[in-house]
């Protein structure tokens, strides 16, 4: 593959992407073969960009900036944090997924719980069919979150934390802002998921329409809203923020079983907090802002 411009290489990703997304390995799996996830959104982000290394010094040292998940993944490689671009992407759930969801109160629409399932299956295959689209270009790249040494670690800070988040990679390109609950309200809303790569290209990175890393949340910017604390069925979500530890227990322990018992599928998914919010679809009150 000839060497491109940045922005051809931009445009050559986004295409990759979007092109896997509307293959056949984005399925819920389910009787009619739905699909899992509505049109991508993709941003870039600098691998030197300072708010990684502040992300580290506020999470804890085990937090990746993208310079070293890279060495370790290629020990051989000189490489510098500039030389390097994150990938991230949104997948949007479909409406029938965020109206089925909407109807719940206590557990995960089958079809939710299935997009955690088969639509996270999916989500890693696009991050492997990534990396290796650019490898057969030319070029070194790793998702974090399919790296063995991916893990889940303690921060003082924030307790439980993971050695890489996705949702700040999006945040950091250009993707949007956190919510509440933690969720991260996008322009197609905060009823996703999202992925990420890092690889030694040089691309533009995309520009980050705010300044405050809550800017979209209507609770946190003008004190309103505040009804994704309603929306969760044992209180995880309160005025304070999100309860990481309670919510893990509630999807780990009855949303894991209601799921088997129910759909026959051995996943958990809630996404309560995510659905019949002002956020639910897109940026609320964006016009205003």
């Amino acid at each position: 593959m000839a060497r491109k411009s940045g922005v051809e290489m931009a445009r050559w990703i986004e295409k990759s992407i979007k092109d896997f997304v509307n293959s056949d390995e984005n399925s819920l799996r389910n009787e009619n073969n739905e699909i899992a996830w509505g049109e991508p959104l993709i941003g870039f982000s600098p691998g030197d960009d300072p708010l990684y290394a502040q992300l580290k010094l506020m999470i804890g040292d085990f937090y990746w900036v993208p310079v070293e998940i890279f060495r370790l993944t290629f020990p051989e490689a000189e490489v510098k944090p500039e030389e390097l671009t994150v990938i991230s992407w949104v997948l949007p759930q479909t409406e029938a997924t965020k109206a089925d969801n909407r109807k719940e109160k206590v557990f995960g629409s089958e079809r939710w719980v299935r997009a955690r399932k088969f639509g996270e299956e999916f989500n890693v295959k696009l991050r492997a069919h990534l990396v290796q689209a650019l490898k057969d270009a030319g070029y070194q790249a790793v998702a974090p979150s399919s790296s063995p040494l991916f893990g889940i670690k303690m921060s003082q800070t924030y307790k439980m934390a993971s050695t890489w988040s996705e949702r700040h990679a999006a945040y950091l390109s250009g993707l949007g802002t956190f919510g509440l609950c933690d969720g991260l309200i996008t322009p197609v809303g905060k009823a996703m998921r999202c992925g990420s790569i890092v690889a030694r290209i040089s691309v533009p990175a995309t520009a980050r329409p705010y300044n405050d890393h809550h800017a979209y949340c209507l609770f946190y910017s003008k004190g309103t809203c505040g009804v994704c604390i309603k929306r969760c069925p044992v209180g995880a979500v309160s005025k304070e923020g999100h309860d990481k530890k309670k919510c893990r227990e509630y999807v780990e322990g009855p949303i894991a079983q209601h799921a088997r018992n129910a759909y026959g599928v051995e996943a958990y998914g809630c996404g309560l907090c995510q659905t019949n919010v002002p956020c639910e679809s897109g940026i609320p009150d964006k016009e205003k802002k």
